[in-house]
């Protein structure tokens, strides 16, 4: 793709773009299985298939330990060992199974460059999703790293958007939502942020389409600044 016909600098309405993490900026599913998979073992439960993951990852860890548990019938009293062991597990590999979508360090190469202030904003908890960015060469580009425990609710509410343009000093209706599911797409409507999904990752299942985001990108490095139009602007 040549210059001319991605992102481009200012002129541009845009103040800034919050991003998603997995599913979006990178491919985490084989570290959920590994981590996953390893503590049930260690609880002596079966294990579940990456399919099952795919389909149930996005709206944090708490959601994703307690729907694997009713998944593999086991009873709901498991669930601080699970916690326990998943901690461990994936702080122990994460990242080891994991890669960056072809096209992100470009994408948010050319947001920096066109002026957009950057925050990562992820469901995952921050202990996870700030050694993963460093991991994978993408802390950079970060002036903030929010994790699903950084505020009060998850996506898809509207309240860590909210509080993550606070923190960039931009209006929510000129910052961008990057993402890949409808948690996305749905807190960033509440918002007042539009919002891009990316046309891989983790959607439970669904087309990302079927969130109506302003945009479906096949790439990060695909997204037109140009094309797109702030709420209200």
């Amino acid at each position: 793709m040549s210059p001319e016909s991605a992102l481009l600098t200012p002129p541009h309405p845009w103040q800034a773009a919050i991003v998603d993490l997995d599913g979006t900026m990178v491919d985490t599913l084989g570290d959920f299985e590994l981590a996953l998979n390893r503590s049930l073992a260690e609880l002596d439960l079966p294990p579940v298939d990456r399919a099952f993951i795919e389909h149930t990852v996005g709206k944090g860890s708490a959601h994703l330990l307690r729907s694997t548990l009713a998944h593999v019938q086991a009873d709901a009293q498991h669930y601080e060992a699970l916690w326990t062991a998943y901690q461990r597990h994936y702080l122990a590999i994460n990242g080891q199974a994991s890669a960056v979508y072809p096209g992100v360090k470009e994408g948010l190469t050319r947001l920096r460059e066109a002026g957009l202030r950057l925050a990562c904003l992820t469901n995952k908890p921050t202990a996870f999703a700030k050694p993963l960015l460093q991991a994978k060469g993408l802390d950079g580009f970060f002036s903030h790293v929010f994790g699903g425990d950084a505020f009060e609710r998850t996506k898809p509410d509207p309240l860590p958007l909210r509080k993550t343009c606070e923190a960039l000093g931009s209006t929510p209706a000129f910052t961008l939502m990057v993402g890949d599911s409808s948690n996305d797409a749905r807190a960033a409507r509440a918002a007042g942020c539009p919002v891009v999904l990316m046309a891989y990752g983790y959607n439970h299942g669904e087309p990302p389409e079927s969130a109506q985001p302003d945009a479906v990108l096949a790439r990060l490095d695909d997204l037109d600044l140009r094309a797109l139009r702030p709420h209200g602007g």
